[in-house]
C-alpha cells in the first residue's frame, strides 16, 4: 500500500511534465491495486481440507482391543461388520448427519385454518437415520446377543463409530436403548411385548424410538422433589397423565418413559421418591394424533440442535403404570445406567473424531515453512490429546465388557460391584475430558477451527452437554459415594484388587516398571484417603466428591492402559500412551486432602469467596 502514495518531501520540486508523469503513474498503480483486491473478493483460503477414511480401519486401538479380547471366530464376524459399517459411515451416513446439522428441526404448532396441530418437523436425512440405525441393528444387537456377552460390547462399538457422524442421531438411541434395558429388566411382561419388539426390531418399518420425560419446571437431577405429573388411575386400569415437561429430548419419539405420583381415592399424592412410579406411553394414538400431549415449544439450545427438544403439556395423555407404585426411580435405575454409558460412548467418539482431523490437517496444513506434523510442540500437544481419548476408550470397553458379562448372567458379584462403581465414574470423567479436548483440538486448527462451515463447531457445541446429560459431575461423584455407602466398603476393596491383578500383568516389563509404580503409589494414597476423609464425616465426603471420584477414574484407566500395554504384541505407542498417563497427578484427592481443602472452615471460605461483594452477601 506504501508504494501506491506519492513521494512527499520538503523542498522537492517538480514540472508540470515531471507531475503530470507521476500523476498517470499513481493512477496507474491504484488501478491495478483494485483489480487485486477485486479479485481477492472472490478468492478462497489456500488451505487443504482435513479427510478420515474408514474409521474402522483407521483406528488403530479399537482394533488391537477387539483382537485382544474377542474370541477368534467372534473377531472375524465382528471385524467384517466393522469394516463394512465403516465404508457406510464414510460414503453415506457422515453427508446425512450434515444434511441433519443444516436442517434442523421446526415446530409447526397451527394449520394454514388455526387448527392446532403441534407437528415437529424433522428433515428427510434425520428419518432416513432412523431407518438406518433399525438396518445396522444399532438397539438390536445388544438384545438379540448373537455373541453372548460380547453382544453388548459389539453394540457399543457400532454406536461408537456412528455417534459423531449420526447428526444427533446418536440421543434418541441411547433413550430407546434404555427404555428397551427396563423393559426387559422388567421380564417383558404380556402388555410390553409388542413395544419391546419395536424398539429392539431391524425393520425399519418397525423401529421405534424412545424418549426419556424427567426433567420438569423444578429441575433436573432431583426428579424426588422436582417431580410434579400425576397420575390418575382410570377404570379400565389405565392413567391419565398430567404435568409439564420441561426438557423432553428427541420429543418426536414413538413412545416414552416417564415419571409421575399416583393420585390416590382422596385425591393426595405421596411427596418424595418413594411417591414417583414409572409410566409407559406412547406418543401418538391409532390415528396418529397426539395422546392428549400438546407441544409449547422447542428448546433453543447450544448445540444438539439437530434434535427436537421440547416442552410438553401432558394434559390427560393415557399411560401404563409399569412398576410397582413407589417403585419408579429403582425401575428406571437400569434406563440411566444405559443412557450414561451412551454418554461416555458419544465423549470417547467426539474425542477421537476431533484427534482424527487434527492428526490428518497436520499432515497437509503449512505453516513457518513446514508442516504442522513437523513442528514438535504442535505434535506434543495432539499426543496429549491422544493420550486423553485412549484412556478414555479403554474405560469404556471395561465397562460395557462388564455391562455384556451381567446381561448373560455371566458377572460375578465382584463384577456386578465394580460395574455399579465405574458407570458413573466413567460418565462423569470422559464427559470433562471431551470437553476439554475437544476445545484444544479445535485450536490446533487455528483460527479455521472457529468456522462454522468447517463442522468443528459442531462438534464442540455437542460435546459440551455431556458433562450436564445424565447427570452433572458434581451429581454422578455424590452417586459414587452412595454406591460406596450401599455395598458397605465391598465396592472400593474390588476396585483396589482389580488394579492390582491388571498391575501384575506388567510386573516383569521394565518400560512399564515407572507407571505400574506410580499406579501402586496412587492405590496406596487413595486407600489412606479413604480411611482417612471416612474418620472425619460426611461433609468431608461430600467435599471431596470430585476429586475422589477423579482419582478412581485416573487410577483405573491408568491399570487399564498399563494391561494393553503389556499383552503379547503390545506395541511402542501402547507403552508410551500407558507411562504418559501416568506421569499425571493420579490421586488428586489425597493431595487435597493433605491440604485440608476438604475441612469446614474450607467449606465457609468456599461460601465467602463466591459470595463477596453479591448484593445477599452478609
Amino acid at each position: 500500500w506504501e508504494r501506491c502514495q506519492p513521494p512527499r518531501g520538503k523542498g522537492i520540486t517538480s514540472t508540470a511534465g515531471q507531475g503530470q508523469q507521476a500523476g498517470t503513474q499513481e493512477k496507474q498503480v491504484l488501478e491495478d491495486l483494485e483489480m487485486s483486491l477485486a479479485r481477492r473478493e472472490t478468492e478462497s483460503l489456500f488451505q487443504e481440507q482435513p479427510e478420515t477414511g474408514n474409521q474402522y480401519l483407521e483406528d488403530a486401538l479399537l482394533r488391537s482391543y477387539l483382537k485382544t479380547h474377542l474370541p477368534p471366530k467372534v473377531l472375524e464376524e465382528v471385524n467384517q461388520d466393522l469394516e463394512r459399517f465403516g465404508n457406510r459411515l464414510l460414503t453415506q451416513i457422515r453427508p446425512l448427519g450434515w444434511e441433519c446439522e443444516l436442517n434442523p428441526p421446526v415446530f409447526r404448532q397451527y394449520d394454514a385454518w388455526g387448527q392446532r396441530v403441534d407437528e415437529i418437523v424433522t428433515c428427510s436425512a434425520w428419518r432416513r437415520m432412523k431407518e438406518i440405525a433399525a438396518e445396522e441393528g444399532l438397539i438390536a444387537e445388544a438384545y438379540e446377543r448373537r455373541y453372548s456377552s460380547w453382544s453388548r460390547l459389539h453394540q457399543a462399538v457400532k454406536l461408537y463409530l456412528f455417534s459423531s457422524s449420526s447428526g444427533g442421531f446418536n440421543c434418541p438411541l441411547a433413550m430407546t436403548d434404555g427404555a428397551a434395558k427396563v423393559i426387559e429388566v422388567l421380564g417383558v411382561p404380556g402388555s410390553l411385548k409388542n413395544p419391546f419388539d419395536h424398539l429392539t426390531s431391524r425393520d425399519p418399518k418397525k423401529f421405534w424410538t424412545s424418549g426419556q420425560w424427567m426433567t420438569e419446571r423444578r429441575g433436573g437431577s432431583d426428579v424426588a422433589n422436582g417431580t410434579e405429573t400425576v397420575a390418575r388411575k382410570q377404570p379400565d386400569g389405565t392413567y391419565h397423565l398430567y404435568g409439564f415437561k420441561w426438557f423432553t429430548s428427541a420429543a418426536d419419539s414413538d413412545v416414552t418413559l416417564t415419571l409421575a405420583r399416583i393420585v390416590d381415592a382422596e385425591g393426595h399424592v405421596k411427596q418424595g421418591s418413594s411417591g414417583l412410579s414409572l409410566f409407559f406411553l406412547k406418543v401418538r394414538d391409532e390415528e396418529g394424533k397426539l395422546n392428549s400431549i400438546q407441544v409449547q415449544r422447542l428448546k433453543d439450545k447450544l448445540g444438539t440442535r439437530q434434535m427436537a427438544t421440547a416442552e410438553l403439556w401432558l394434559d390427560g395423555a393415557k399411560a401404563e403404570l409399569i412398576s410397582a407404585e413407589g417403585r419408579g426411580v429403582a425401575s428406571i435405575s437400569s434406563m440411566l445406567n444405559i443412557t450414561r454409558i451412551h454418554n461416555v460412548i458419544g465423549a470417547v467418539a467426539s474425542m477421537r473424531r476431533m484427534i482424527s482431523l487434527s492428526r490428518e490437517y497436520a499432515r497437509k496444513r503449512v505453516a513457518f515453512g513446514k508442516f504442522l506434523k513437523d513442528h514438535p510442540l504442535h505434535m506434543q500437544t495432539i499426543a496429549r490429546m491422544e493420550v486423553q481419548v485412549r484412556g478414555a476408550f479403554l474405560l469404556l470397553m471395561e465397562t460395557v465388557r462388564l455391562l455384556g458379562l451381567a446381561e448373560t448372567n455371566m458377572a460375578s458379584e465382584q463384577d456386578q460391584l465394580l460395574l455399579r462403581l465405574l458407570v458413573p465414574v466413567a460418565k462423569l470423567y470422559t464427559g470433562k475430558q471431551a470437553s476439554a479436548v475437544a476445545v484444544e483440538a479445535m485450536e490446533s486448527f487455528g483460527g479455521q477451527g472457529y468456522m462454522e462451515d468447517t463442522g468443528l463447531p459442531v462438534i464442540l457445541r455437542d460435546t459440551l452437554v455431556l458433562s450436564i446429560w445424565e447427570g452433572t459431575t458434581n451429581i454422578l461423584s455424590l452417586d459414587v459415594l452412595r454406591s460406596l455407602t450401599k455395598s458397605q466398603g465391598q465396592a472400593m476393596a474390588v476396585f483396589f484388587s482389580t488394579v492390582q491383578k491388571k498391575l501384575e500383568l506388567a510386573s516383569s516389563s521394565a518400560q512399564l516398571g515407572p507407571a505400574v509404580k506410580q499406579v501402586e503409589d496412587a492405590v496406596s494414597s487413595l486407600a489412606q484417603f479413604t480411611q482417612a476423609a471416612g474418620a472425619k464425616g460426611a461433609l468431608t465426603m461430600e467435599l471431596a466428591a470430585r476429586d475422589f471420584s477423579y482419582s478412581l477414574a485416573r487410577v483405573y484407566t491408568g491399570a487399564l492402559l498399563i494391561e494393553h500395554a503389556a499383552r503379547a504384541g503390545a506395541s511402542p505407542t501402547d507403552i508410551a500412551a500407558a507411562r504418559r498417563w501416568c506421569n499425571q497427578e493420579l490421586c488428586p484427592a489425597a493431595t487435597e486432602l493433605r491440604n485440608s481443602s476438604y475441612e469446614a472452615e474450607e467449606a465457609h471460605l468456599d461460601s465467602a469467596l463466591v459470595f463477596e461483594g453479591s448484593p445477599a452477601h452478609s
